[in-house]
């Protein structure tokens, strides 16, 4: 799976202010609908910036935590609300969460678990640290639902397999309602985002997309993939010149409550 070390950090950190990463920013708090005083977790913080946006949500009187299992990711996150004294970062995982019983209102969790291998302990975590009447959003990507336009299909379709294999979960969604009634949640709802469209800039999420599914081809030890990737990726640069270009994937948000 990915490993996010500083030079995968640093690659987040502009992804994030991205045209398609601002918008997806924006549904989750919609969804989160934190309000000022709540204490907010974000689990796999990740470069910060849902802590900071939600700090100017809650107020001077609500709190944020960060919480996340890389030093580069959490060393982003500190500098990004350095000084805020409401404000935490701390070390943890999905299934250790380093933090108290019924300790935050509102839990969000972007394009986490999906790496996570055992994602029950994870919601056994988040429905511990919420209060009773919490609220939880958790955002994944069906990755099955990806349609990637391609002239090598064959090509594509390697690519896109392997590509599989960059997270634990490559269609969690497809399971996660029932996991969450199954963990004690309640108020379960899904709501489908499709990020589509037809330009390969770096500012859609198939754009940004791209290069990374082929930087990541060059860490699996596999040479042949590894020229699939380079291969793929010039093609779909060679695409978007020509007006060609086609990507869609769907993005679930999950909204969950802890029973009162």
């Amino acid at each position: 799976m990915v490993e996010f070390d500083e030079q995968v950090a640093a690659q987040l950190e502009a992804v994030y202010q991205t045209r398609d990463v601002v918008r997806r920013r924006q549904l989750v708090f919609e969804a989160l609908d934190p309000r000022p005083g709540d204490r907010v977790l974000d689990l796999g913080c990740g470069p910060g910036f849902y802590v900071a946006e939600a700090l100017e949500l809650v107020g001077a009187q609500g709190a944020v935590v960060g919480v996340d299992p890389a030093p580069a990711m959490r060393a982003m996150t500190e500098r990004r609300v350095e000084g805020a004294a409401n404000a935490e970062v701390l070390d943890g995982g999905a299934t250790a969460i380093p933090l108290d019983d019924d300790s935050v209102d509102r839990a969000l969790s972007v394009q986490v678990l999906e790496y996570v291998a055992d994602v029950e302990a994870a919601l056994a975590e988040l429905h511990r640290v919420l209060r009773p009447g919490g609220r939880l959003v958790i955002w994944d990507v069906d990755w099955s639902t990806l349609s990637w336009h391609a002239e090598d299909a064959d090509r594509a379709a390697r690519v896109l397999a392997a590509w599989d294999g960059h997270v634990a979960h490559p269609a969690l969604p497809r399971r996660l309602g029932g996991l969450l009634r199954a963990g004690g949640f309640a108020d379960v709802g899904c709501a489908g985002h499709a990020f589509t469209t037809i330009d390969a800039d770096l500012q859609t999420y198939g754009g940004l997309a791209a290069p990374m599914v082929a930087q990541w081809l060059e860490t699996v030890e596999d040479a042949a993939l590894a020229q699939d990737g380079r291969g793929w990726v010039e093609e779909q640069r060679r695409l978007g010149e020509q007006g060609a270009y086609f990507f869609s994937v769907t993005q679930c948000c999950f909204t969950a409550t802890r029973p009162a």
